[in-house]
């Protein structure tokens, strides 16, 4: 059975830093690109950022560019999502997800299996 359990959410201020985890198990993780994604209240689930499984090449939407970092450890099972320069509007649920032997993609749909989510507040 497949899992990707999120971790590193809470609550900061403008400004800080926050990194999030996500760990898998039950699939061969080098085998799946993943991929960051985020849900504010009332709004769609938007891509954050990808790193493919073939070469580990990274993808970042415009409004986290310079400011979040994503990156994976295949020893570990694990991809993380360094965020910096956080602001107000970064503020959602962080869900990761993966997509077996696929490049990075902004659709939601495309990918197999996600996290159930992780929250991140940041204060003004």
């Amino acid at each position: 059975q497949v899992q990707l359990v999120e971790s590193g959410g809470g609550l900061v201020q403008a400004g800080d830093s926050l990194r999030l985890s996500c760990t898998a198990s039950g699939l061969t993780f080098s085998s799946y690109s993943m991929a960051w994604f985020r849900q504010a209240p009332g709004k769609e689930r938007e891509f954050v950022a990808a790193v493919t499984w073939t070469d580990g090449r990274t993808y970042y939407t415009d409004f986290v560019k310079g400011r979040f970092t994503i990156s994976r450890d295949n020893a570990k099972d694990t991809v993380y999502l360094q965020m910096n320069r956080l602001k107000p509007e970064d503020t959602a649920v962080y869900y990761c997800a993966c997509r077996y032997r696929g490049l990075y993609h902004y659709n939601p749909a495309e990918y197999d299996y996600w996290g159930q989510g992780t929250q991140v507040t940041v204060s003004s």
